[in-house]
């Protein structure tokens, strides 16, 4: 399974908790889309994931942007995902930032807000934040292998499932 997270906004701790924290734990790839804030929390992070890969965001600390890079790009069973917090322009230019990479999937955060739209050329997923949802619900994405693609899943703490769609 993938696991994403994003906009964590801590000083010291991954903050993840109930299902979050579970997903996290079992997952084979967790992807974290931006803004951790302190270095602490990435280390908190590396502690409970298998494999991280982590893009810094707008509010990380130095000490994350020397550690990790603004945008990446890896594969996950035979899909390729372009990972970035954000970009200007709304979902055109993440659209065209996944395209520019071959993408099939571009996982970004930023707004805060849990978003699945499958309607373009590449799918754009945001977890939303499980820690500080600003008025959303607060969520992680999880995508596990199934004979057509990848199930992906938006998923709150408390582990209810409140969107789904294959990729």
């Amino acid at each position: 399974m993938l696991v994403v997270v994003s906009d964590t906004h801590s000083r010291s701790g991954h903050k993840l908790t109930g299902r979050t924290l579970e997903a996290v734990r079992e997952a084979d790839v967790v992807v974290h889309a931006g803004d951790f804030n302190r270095e602490p929390v990435l280390d908190a992070f590396h502690e409970v994931a298998g494999e991280l890969h982590g893009v810094y965001g707008n509010t990380d600390s130095a000490a994350i942007r020397d550690r990790l890079p603004v945008a990446r790009t890896l594969e996950y069973q035979g899909r390729c995902f372009a990972v970035t917090h954000t970009r200007e322009g709304g979902p055109t230019a993440l659209s065209l930032f996944g395209r520019e990479r071959g993408a099939d999937v571009v996982l970004f955060g930023h707004s805060h807000r849990p978003t699945l739209d499958v309607s373009g050329p590449v799918t754009l997923l945001n977890p939303g934040s499980h820690a500080q949802p600003r008025g959303n619900r607060p969520g992680h994405a999880e995508l596990e292998p199934v004979p057509d693609g990848l199930r992906c899943r938006l998923v709150t703490p408390e582990g209810e499932v409140f969107e789904e769609h294959v990729v």
